[in-house]
């Protein structure tokens, strides 16, 4: 097949051997998938199936696509947010993988819908989403295509919120792994990779000096635990809006100051939401925010800002550098906006480091082939990764690193497994 014969909707093909770099650099720090690609290309775990995929289109995931080709998967791909999408890495996947690839960064909400239905015509036996929208997309308008589905996969904390809700109403028609509550997912790839990425994702949508600003985090879960020690690592004075106690707890004995949004919005310098939830940062903490306060969200759907009352309080609207808009209030106060209010790591930056995404990924993969082989066993429910997946990657990825770890002797183990040698025994 060659890429006249091919269906896609990308920016540029000409982007295609800068893409392909792209992808061989960040292969360089992905050897667990490496391993996994050995494997699926003897076992041919996925050959006749179908996978649609919406995901941010880097050349990360770009990795994971490869593996699963190689592994005998039919595989498109659809963006899951408008601006997440590397065009060089679209590109490279329509013309080096001979891939159905449906995403254009900066894309319209039109665009992106349609560019989802388009994924769905592959009609799929396995999905794969970042926050859910394939799942409802085909719970609505296209539930005749149910029937072909075995199952899906999803990475984002706002995805399987979403999925939990809909099984809980016993709506979900169809078993979906939860990669994103793997241990080798959420510990890692949400506080590690959020936290930098977001970072890098500020300071390059601003170029502001970080160190001695007062960054307020919205939420204390691993994304926002990754956000408030990074920011502290460059200096700045971290505050935490909560509303869980117990994470609230956390944060103060992590050592962070904790205080309601509506008091940290008087103080902050920079803000950063990544919960999951909505209008975190509302109509009334712009209100009394100071002069050149800076909006960003680094939570899956842009909705942690509420950009409808930014909107209707701006008396002018510039954007003075690429995915920085100036929001003027009646006041003469400005507010500036990071990515628009989108997934800043995405919006402005480039996601995160391919080190972490190695496991999340593989996750992603393995997750995968469980709920092929095991899919018909399970009911419209949100399933966790099973233990021994967690186990596999985390010992893949230190057999990688090189790290070697102990072994229970007999006589340790048989301890383990006695109840009765206590004190004096």
């Amino acid at each position: 097949m060659t890429t006249k014969e091919l269906n896609y909707d990308i920016a540029d093909i000409k982007l295609a051997d800068k893409g392909r770099f792209r992808m061989q650099w960040a292969a360089k720090e992905m050897p667990v998938l490496d391993l996994l690609e050995e494997r699926f290309k003897k076992e041919q775990p996925f050959k006749g199936v179908r996978l649609a995929a919406a995901m941010h289109v880097t050349s990360e995931t770009a990795n994971l696509m490869r593996i699963l080709i190689a592994g005998g998967a039919e595989v498109a791909l659809c963006a899951s947010n408008p601006l997440s999408t590397q065009d060089d890495i679209a590109a490279a996947l329509v013309a080096h993988y001979e891939m159905p690839v449906y995403a254009i960064k900066g894309e319209s909400t039109e665009q992106y819908n349609q560019h989802m239905a388009s994924v769905l015509e592959i009609a799929p036996n396995i999905t794969m989403d970042d926050g859910m929208d394939l799942v409802a997309m085909l719970h609505t308008s296209r539930s005749d295509l149910l029937p072909n589905v075995v199952g899906g996969t999803e990475e984002t904390t706002t995805g399987v919120i979403r999925l939990r809700a809909m099984a809980a109403q016993g709506k979900l028609k169809f078993p979906v792994m939860a990669v994103n509550d793997a241990q080798t997912k959420h510990f890692f790839d949400n506080r590690y990779g959020t936290g930098q990425s977001t970072i890098d994702g500020i300071i390059r949508g601003t170029n502001v000096l970080l160190a001695g600003k007062n960054f307020v985090v919205g939420g204390y879960g691993w994304c926002s635990k990754g956000i408030a020690m990074r920011a502290r690592g460059m200096g700045a004075v971290v505050i935490v809006t909560e509303i869980d106690p117990l994470r609230a707890l956390e944060a103060v004995m992590d050592g962070f100051q904790v205080m309601p949004m509506a008091e940290a919005a008087k103080v902050g310098h920079v803000f950063c939401s990544a919960t999951g939830d909505m209008h975190v940062v509302d109509g009334h903490h712009i209100e009394v925010m100071r002069d050149g306060a800076i909006l960003s969200n680094s939570g899956h759907f842009d909705v942690e800002i509420n950009m409808k009352a930014l909107n209707g309080m701006a008396t002018k609207i510039t954007r003075v550098r690429d995915f920085l808009d100036e929001y003027t209030l009646e006041d003469g106060r400005r507010i500036y906006v990071v990515g628009e209010g989108r997934l800043v790591n995405l919006a402005a930056a480039e996601g995160h480091p391919s080190a972490v995404m190695d496991m999340s990924f593989a996750n992603q993969a393995l997750a995968a082939e469980y709920i092929l082989k095991h899919g018909d066993k399970l009911g419209g429910q949100v399933y966790d990764v099973p233990a021994e997946i967690d186990r596999e990657i985390a010992a893949l990825k230190l057999k990688a690193m090189g790290v070697e770890i102990d072994i229970l002797t007999p006589e340790q183990d048989a301890y383990l497994n006695e109840w009765s040698m206590g004190t004096g025994h």
